[in-house]
């Protein structure tokens, strides 16, 4: 059990791997819409639950992995706080916090982690 749980957890920090570089070619190249990036974010978020918690529920890591999508869209309507502001305006702080909150990004977040969820094989 252990050398399967092991070779899962490579396989996801594989996948990882991939959709980071993804998710920054798809805010390199121009021809490539912007909410293929939040999309790509959401299938991040929920693999890098599995990698961490292999053990718990696919259930459980969707709903996780969607709240905190959530949680990180609905900050972006908090400009108020100057160091979440001057993170924000980071490369990296940019790619997870984000800048201005928008509904197609949730839809986004939606599709990406539903659809993680049901390619999951585990």
């Amino acid at each position: 059990m252990l050398i399967s749980l092991n070779s899962l957890r490579l396989k996801y920090l594989l996948l990882i791997i991939v959709i980071i570089c993804l998710g920054i070619l798809s805010r390199k190249v121009s021809l490539i819409p912007l909410f293929i990036g939040d999309f790509l974010y959401a299938i991040l978020i929920y693999f890098g639950l599995r990698f961490l918690f292999l053990n718990h529920k696919k259930e459980v890591i969707a709903i996780i992995g969607l709240l905190l999508c959530f949680s990180i869209e609905l900050s972006q309507l908090i400009q108020g706080i100057e160091w979440l502001n001057s993170i924000r305006k980071t490369q990296l702080g940019h790619y997870i916090l984000g800048e201005g909150f928008l509904w197609s990004d949730i839809i986004a977040y939606i599709f990406g982690i539903v659809i993680s969820y049901f390619n999951d094989k585990k």
